[in-house]
């Protein structure tokens, strides 16, 4: 028998390999150049198989920003509130952890503004603390200031086309 790609007589045992698709028979010199065919291949722990499909993790996709939509954005400096609102009241850590059922190290990690909190952790924390953490932002923000600034090319162009 001849190895299908080499061309070489085939001594001893001879290998099924794949290679881009194909099925050849191969000696063992030419073996390494394809994936091994009918035996499996060990999958690494450290990669998991991706699943697609309509929100099949269980993770929600946020919104799409269309110009004008008003949205809750975080405000810029939440841990110092959180901070400030829990010492107010004379709490530890673990005792607005315990209020959130949250773990203090989280607690602890979003004061020092390491993480940024999620939103169910976020609600949590407002509710256990009677504060906002959002602020609204969407067509109040915008101003029409670049409209403004006269004349450009594109008011002046005709585009011909041929």
């Amino acid at each position: 028998m001849q190895c299908e790609i080499c061309g070489a007589e085939i001594r001893g045992d001879s290998f099924k390999v794949s290679i881009e698709g194909s099925e050849l028979t191969a000696c063992g010199r030419c073996s390494q150049y394809g994936n091994a065919v009918g035996k499996r291949s060990p999958v690494s722990k450290k990669v998991a198989p991706e699943t697609r499909g309509p929100l099949s993790q269980g993770t929600r996709r946020p919104p799409k920003k269309v110009p004008g939509m008003i949205v809750d954005e975080l405000i810029d400096n939440y841990d110092q509130v959180i901070r400030e609102a829990r010492e107010s009241r004379k709490w530890s850590h673990d005792q607005l952890a315990a209020k959130t059922k949250e773990k203090a190290t989280l607690i602890k990690k979003i004061e020092r503004g390491e993480i940024v909190p999620e939103d169910d952790v976020r609600q949590k924390i407002e509710k256990a603390l009677d504060i906002k953490l959002t602020e609204r932002t969407g067509e109040d923000d915008w101003s029409g200031e670049r409209l403004n600034r006269g004349t450009t090319l594109g008011d002046i162009v005709t585009i011909k086309r041929k």
